[in-house]
């Protein structure tokens, strides 16, 4: 039994996240979580909302509620939400938590201890128009870069150039819209990570099997111009972490919080300790070398916006500490799920957000297509079309079918026991041996993390039982010999049970229904011999015709989503 640690980028609190969030980390990290249980081994799988941060404040304000409240409210929508789509999280913390704060201030003081904070009088945009300092994220304008004239006074998300707001062309707010902007002198605590770009560099240079896509984001921050920059770590907010150096005051730093951008990231590790607070368990041995966290093997999950931060700003934290925390072992991003023709936005209310589309269908619909097709080599796109087409030719047609089929012929021929007579032959044992292989090649790119592969291996695994069904024709073979069609009903009821273990991480609520239709415990013992898996259900074991797994999406459905979600939400 091997140990996971498992962690999705923190969901957002301003507000209900959109499919392109979910595929872009949420989902995938659930995958393999939900597949590293099912070999056996112990998990670990943590997330939280990100609760600080002006745009908390403003959703806040728009809702007419005080800030506290309102983040409370919104973790459990989100909460809810997430347990509809079957996100199978140990804990689903928020970044408000006291563990964070402690933790937060905790990591503040060692670095400073450690030469690593510097305090910056630094002159930073005021609103006029909005009375208040405008965070980076809140100012916009043209990125210097590449032009695009949406960019953030902290990132451009076009090119991914880390900006600070004095490099924007004709800023404005974008909370108003205002040009009426003025810099003002303030003080703030920086993060001294560009003494760690050599450290850094050699850290990231020694991961083996992260995604390009990581590492050359990470590559172009350390390197590109004048390289790896030091980073703001506070704010001029009155909703956040309140600036300490461990438990002591900070002096002249009075009514300053914690930027949301370096507490977001500690709270990976706080969450573990609101996890054993609430079940009175361990978390060091998780998070701490020096207490069995050694033998952990850590992956984060994650959009390619987020990846700056993750192997350069917090890994800067926690080696800068210079105290034995679990560093992550595979840092899996994606890339970005399109919406029809545009990108999804939160911000623009643009696409299919989460508690729309679980109002639409069950969760194993969005799950299969999402994962089937996730953003993981270049961007990808969500049409309508497209969904349909895969939803009705993978699971309604080769999935669900084959459930069907099978279940329905056996009952109407033999009964609703698995049938005891006839044995198998060459047919069968080819099929056996060509599922051992096809079994072997998923759990490797399960285990690489490879999720569109693994999404075809499986479909390719369903298919092979399909494909024997038209090969064999128990329905033609029943009428010369009824013996030997047993046998082959027999095979096929047990590839049902097969399947649904092997598919549990990816369409969990159709499993337990396979499982529970013929009459197996939900939970299962991973099938790593063939052979022996497809001789669970013995002779006699009784079993029932399930209701239909995947309804088809018709024409006049696909039609009424198109014109529903055309003009996309309010955020």
């Amino acid at each position: 039994m091997t140990r996971h640690l498992i962690t999705s980028a923190l969901p957002y609190i301003n507000g209900i996240k959109h499919l392109g969030n979910l595929v872009g980390s949420q989902l995938p990290a659930d995958l393999f979580a939900r597949y590293q249980r099912g070999r056996g081994n112990e998990v670990l799988f943590l997330c939280a909302t990100d609760e600080h941060g002006t745009p908390a404040e403003l959703a806040a304000a728009k809702a007419g509620k005080p800030v506290a409240d309102y983040c409370a409210e919104l973790h459990e929508v989100q909460a809810r939400i997430a347990e509809g789509f079957r996100l199978s999280f140990d804990h689903f913390g928020r970044s408000s938590s006291p563990q964070n704060h402690k933790l937060t201030q905790h990591f503040a003081g060692r670095l400073y201890d450690a030469g690593l904070i510097e305090e910056v009088s630094e002159k930073q945009v005021y609103s006029i128009t909005d009375k208040r300092y405008l965070p980076d994220r809140y100012i916009e304008g043209t990125c210097p870069n590449c032009g695009y004239d949406k960019a953030r006074g902290d990132q451009c998300e076009n090119c991914t150039k880390q900006l600070d707001p004095t490099d924007l062309i004709d800023p404005r707010s974008a909370i108003s819209g205002s040009t009426d902007l003025e810099v003002r002198e303030t003080k703030h605590l920086f993060l001294r990570q560009s003494k760690l770009r050599d450290t850094l560099d050699q850290w990231i240079d020694s991961k083996t099997g992260w995604p390009v896509l990581t590492t050359s984001i990470a590559k172009k921050w350390l390197h590109d111009g004048d390289g790896l920059q030091d980073r703001g770590i506070t704010r001029d907010l009155d909703w956040g972490i309140a600036v300490k150096r461990g438990e002591a005051d900070w002096p002249g730093m009075e009514g300053k919080v914690f930027y949301v951008w370096f507490d977001a990231p500690i709270e990976y590790i706080a969450c573990a300790g609101e996890w054993a607070e609430a079940n009175g368990t361990d978390w060091e041995r998780w998070w701490r070398t020096d207490k069995g966290a050694d033998d952990v093997t850590y992956t984060q999950f994650m959009g390619k916006d987020n990846v700056p931060f993750h192997t350069l700003s917090f890994p800067a934290t926690v080696l800068g500490s210079e105290e034995p925390w679990k560093m992550v072992d595979h840092l899996k991003s994606f890339n970005y799920l399109n919406y029809d023709g545009g990108q999804f936005s939160t911000s623009q209310g643009r696409g299919i957000f989460m508690d729309q589309a679980l109002e639409i269908l069950s969760a194993d619909y969005w799950r299969w297509w999402l994962l089937a097709n996730c953003p993981e080599t270049s961007d990808s796109e969500f049409t309508w079309e497209q969904f349909q087409q895969g939803v009705n030719k993978d699971l309604a047609d080769v999935l669900g079918n084959f459930v069907s089929r099978v279940t329905k012929f056996c009952r109407s021929k033999f009964s609703e026991d698995v049938p005891a007579a006839g044995s198998y032959g060459p047919v069968e044992e080819a099929l056996i041996a060509d599922l051992q292989a096809r079994l072997k090649r998923y759990e490797a790119l399960m285990d690489a993390r490879e999720v569109r592969k693994s999404a075809a291996e499986l479909r390719a695994i369903w298919v092979a039982g399909n494909e024997y069904l038209q090969t064999v024709a128990p329905w033609t073979t029943f009428k010369t010999d009824p013996d030997a069609a047993a046998a082959q009903i027999r095979l096929a009821l047990n590839l049902i049970a097969f399947y649904a273990t092997l598919s549990a991480p990816f369409i969990p609520d159709a499993a337990a229904s396979m499982r529970a239709a013929m009459h197996l415990d939900s939970a299962a013992e991973w099938p790593t011999d063939v052979a022996k898996a497809l001789s669970e259900l013995q002779p006699g074991h009784v079993f029932s015709v399930p209701e239909v797994l995947f309804a088809k999406i018709t024409d006049e459905d696909r039609e009424g989503w198109e014109t529903r979600f055309a003009g996309g939400r309010s955020a």
